[in-house]
């Protein structure tokens, strides 16, 4: 397992931005499939984005496609999701995750498909 850490979590006003990051330390992350999830108050958590070994295959939930961008560094172990045009329904606790044991190409999307969990950023948009 690596062990992630979330930042760059805040308060932002609608249609404002952020960047958050998730930085891994442990074991080398750089072939492990990576995302982002979110829990919003009372609701389960859901996949946000995902992306694979070397960032060329993405994934995007319908809600964040066109708002949000995942990216990674290998080189440096850390995946951003810079997140765009922020709305009030994007208000939640974002998470990232890493799967070791992937596939090169492939991007995992659900929760049990990870098994490790950084602790968590808040991200509040006001109206």
């Amino acid at each position: 397992q690596v062990q992630l850490v979330e930042s760059g979590g805040g308060l932002v006003q609608d249609g404002g931005s952020l960047r958050l990051s998730c930085a891994a330390s442990g074991r080398t992350a750089s072939n492990y499939a990576m995302g982002w999830f979110r829990q919003a108050p009372g609701k389960e958590r859901e996949i946000v984005a995902a992306v694979n070994w070397d960032g060329g295959r993405t994934y995007y939930a319908n809600s964040v496609k066109g708002r949000f961008t995942i990216s990674r560094d290998n080189a440096k172990n850390t995946v951003t999701l810079q997140m765009n045009s922020l709305k009030p329904e994007d208000t939640a606790v974002y998470y990232c995750a890493a799967r070791a044991r992937s596939f090169y190409y492939a991007v995992y999307i659900k929760e049990a498909d990870f098994d490790s969990w950084g602790q968590g950023t808040q991200v509040t948009v006001s109206s």
